[in-house]
This record gives C-alpha cells, structure tokens and sequence, in this order.
C-alpha cells in the first residue's frame, strides 16, 4: 500500500523541502564550477528507470575536458578536478538528483540506476531492480555501495522491491546520512572501483566457457 499510494507523495513533499532548503548550496556549488570549469555546470546521462524507461540522470559536473595531444579525452581519474573530488567525497555532486525525484524519475530510496549498457547483462531475477523507482540512495548503498559484489548489490536490491515499506525507507535513508557524515564509502557511480558489470559477465561468461 505505502509503494502504490504513499511513497510518491513523500517523495514529492520532501524533495521540494530539500530543494527549498538546499537551493543556497546549489548557487554556490554552480557558481563554483562556472568559475573553475565552466559551462555545463551538470553533468547528464541517460539511465533505464522505472520499467527500464530511459531518463537523463541530473548531477554536478566534476570532470574537466581536457585532452591528449590526439585530441581523445583523458582518462576520468585525471579530468576529476579538486572541486569535483570534494563533490563526490562529499556527495554533493548528486544534489541535482533531487530535480530527478521531484520530477518522478527517481524516489529518495531505491535501487541505484545504473548505466543503460548493463540492460542486456541482466537475469530475470535481477531485473526486478526496475520494477520500482531508482533511488538517491538504497539499501546497497547503506551495505558497503561499491564494495560488495554485483551479487551481493542485486542481492540487495531485490530483498528492497520485496520488502519495501516506509519504515525500511526512513533507516535507509537515517542510515545513508550517518555515512555521509563519516564519509564512509563515498564514491560515485560513474568513478568505478569496481569492475563495470558488462565487462564482469563478459569475463565471467568467457571463464564459463573455456571451463566447460
């Protein structure tokens, strides 16, 4: 009942209060990064969503653009700027992601939307992580975020669409502020410390493989 019937209008009711209270941190951060980096000051990616929908995720650029001299990208650890890594360790660069909510693409709580390229990677077990609303944070996230095995992650995220209900909701999300407070296992989803999943089943595929 409370997923069907509550959880959207808490959604709404506390992103407006977040964006409202939050808004002076916002400016600042913005006008940070036009004077450090410059324009964009968000960074945008599309992700699959509710029903594996696909929506552009909102969050704060933290990578330059510069380039080698072939004119290609640098690799992302050395384009994340100072600014941009007090962001991430501080999850401030995910603030924009309240829009996300407010808008109905993401919840305050749920699995974490992941990159659209894993689509075609998933079991169907696993892609129960869609049948709900993708969070700002989740129980993964609360469960040692990129830390733990893709297993253990999805593992994690389908016990949640089970389960799910407001009390879970509020010690998620008690839990989540406690470890940004700590900065404990802050890191974001697109600065991998662990092994992309595409390229984790693609590996574990081709040892099932030469096994047999």
């Amino acid at each position: 009942m409370y997923n069907k019937y509550f959880k959207r209008l808490v959604d709404i009711i506390l992103s407006l209060l977040a964006i409202t209270l939050l808004s002076p941190f916002v400016i600042i951060i913005s006008l940070l990064i036009l004077i450090s980096m410059g324009e964009p000051v968000f960074y945008r990616q599309e992700r699959p969503g509710l029903e594996e929908k696909i929506f552009r995720i909102i969050k704060f650029r933290t990578m330059n653009f510069n380039k080698d001299p072939y004119g290609n990208l640098l690799p992302d650890m050395k384009r994340v700027t100072k600014l941009g890594k007090f962001l991430r360790n501080t999850s401030l660069d995910e603030l924009p992601e309240l829009f996300n909510i407010l808008r109905g693409d993401m919840s305050f709580v749920g699995p974490r939307p992941l990159l659209v390229r894993y689509l075609p990677f998933y079991s169907v077990e696993e892609r129960k992580r869609h049948s709900v609303r993708p969070g700002l944070t989740g129980l993964a996230q609360v469960n040692g975020r990129n830390a733990i095995t893709w297993e253990d992650k999805f593992r994690f995220d389908i016990w949640y669409v089970d389960k799910i209900s407001f009390r879970i909701d509020i010690k998620i999300i008690f839990l989540t502020l406690l470890k940004v407070v700590k900065r404990e296992g802050i890191n974001s989803d697109s600065f991998h410390t662990a092994i992309p999943f595409d390229e984790y089943m693609q590996a574990k595929n081709n040892y099932k493989t030469v096994k047999s």
